[in-house]
């Protein structure tokens, strides 16, 4: 799972209805890579969630939950700290399967992430987001490249590149979030912990705003 610097992460979560300090954006990023990060730990089959992070101090109370923080080797982009996480998975388990989850799942529920990583039946395999255009999550057959492709037009560029598409509806495991109607979408679904607590003092704050305007 890999994490940018929290200053750096989802600028177009500033809106209408979010603060627009960075601080409390940065507070949601970290909020909804914990209730990814929780719920991938509940998942029957994960052993390890291992967060790849351009500045792990920032993103050290994913420990707490029971995540491995390791730096990203100072990757240039999103698919290099990948391939750097994947290797030290690889180290540890030369014949596991190594999955890419992006941290942006705020409604991500155990049993959609399990059947997905069932339907995959040891393929490599990709998940489309709700849009089909990004992916979500990328898996490795057993002992195989992760091979991460990750950026615009990922889903096509997975598709090209061999994974088998996942076609079991998972609406939690496609809810990534960039927009602040992809937030909106994922709280229908059902947010976890972590980013409730903030959307309540984010929502208690745009509901101050409009009434002073």
């Amino acid at each position: 799972m890999p994490i940018k610097s929290l200053t750096l992460a989802k600028s177009r979560l500033i809106g209408c209805c979010y603060p627009r300090d960075e601080r409390n954006r940065a507070r949601l990023v970290l909020a909804m890579a914990a209730d990814t990060v929780a719920a991938a730990l509940a998942t029957p089959g994960v052993g390890t969630v291992l967060v790849t992070a351009a500045a792990p101090a920032e993103v050290a109370e994913l420990v707490a939950l029971g995540a491995e923080v390791v730096d990203d080797g100072g990757a240039a982009g999103l698919n290099a700290a990948l391939r750097h996480g994947a290797g030290l998975l690889r180290r540890a388990e030369p014949e596991g399967v190594v999955g890419a989850l992006q941290a942006d799942l705020p409604a991500l529920r155990p049993d959609d992430l399990a059947a997905a990583v069932a339907e995959a039946a040891g393929r490599r395999a990709m998940c489309a987001d709700r849009a089909g255009t990004g992916t979500t999550l990328l898996l490795s057959a057993p002992g195989g490249r992760l091979d991460p492709r990750f950026g615009h037009g990922s889903a096509a560029a997975h598709l090209r590149s061999g994974a088998a598409p996942l076609t079991t509806p998972a609406p939690t495991l496609r809810a990534d979030v960039d927009t602040v109607a992809d937030v909106e979408r994922a709280r229908a679904l059902g947010v976890g912990r972590h980013t409730q607590a903030v959307l309540r003092g984010e929502t208690h704050h745009c509901a101050d705003a409009k009434r002073v305007s």
